[in-house]
């Protein structure tokens, strides 16, 4: 079946089978999280985005290769809550956004600036970081050399929006402004959006709207 992103808590995984990449999205917890767990098809290497909830029901999505990475996108408690037992079962490397790692309350081994790389196998993540939902907010972008980019954007952007700034005018212009910079400037229309959670989207989408975003403030 042709990938759809469309996930439920407790309903199986939906894997986007890319030519060296494999990505499988899961919804876990109260709060509906997505979590990525990234496939390089060369090595074997695995990477997971969040470890946002139920710790088995992701170690069951990593299985028996084990996981080399786990890269939390941001502060929030709903995107960590799984971190540690997780960690704690696989000796993966953490990374995280270099202003949001103090309230992660897993150590972070590795402190995520812009423009930095994190790799899995053979496979290249660029990390953007985006301010305004939280102070240490990263994006990652795979840009497929088979094809299209890829963008895991935390709760930077969703389909319809960017991510709650919880009323703060000053918070919602610095998210905007940094992702109409760092990810609708920067990539094409064709960029596939895997958000924090919900459904996918493309860039394509959602560029149309931005600014009608600005004008409605949220």
């Amino acid at each position: 079946m042709a990938y759809s992103g469309q996930v439920t808590v407790g309903g199986p995984a939906d894997a986007h089978e890319l030519t060296d990449l494999i990505i499988s999205k899961v919804a876990v917890g109260a709060m509906e999280n997505n979590a990525y767990l990234l496939r390089c098809r060369a090595t074997g290497e695995q990477l997971l985005i969040d470890a946002a909830a139920e710790p088995a029901t992701l170690l069951e999505l990593v299985g028996d290769d084990g996981l080399v990475s786990v890269v939390t996108t941001h502060r929030h408690q709903d995107h960590w809550q799984a971190l540690r037992e997780v960690q704690a079962a696989t000796g993966a490397r953490t990374y995280a956004g270099r202003e949001d790692a103090d309230g992660i309350p897993v150590p972070t081994d590795v402190l995520v600036d812009d423009g930095d790389t994190v790799t899995v196998g053979r496979i290249t993540l660029t990390a953007r970081h985006i301010v305004g939902h939280t102070p240490g907010s990263i994006a990652l972008v795979y840009d497929d050399p088979h094809g299209h980019p890829h963008v895991f954007t935390g709760d930077c952007l969703f389909p319809g929006g960017v991510g709650n700034t919880f009323g703060d005018a000053v918070a919602f212009t610095s998210l905007l402004d940094d992702v109409t910079e760092k990810v609708f400037g920067a990539l094409p229309d064709e960029t596939w959006v895997y958000p924090g959670h919900g459904n996918d989207t493309t860039l394509g989408a959602e560029r149309p709207h931005l600014a009608e975003w600005r004008e409605r403030g949220w």
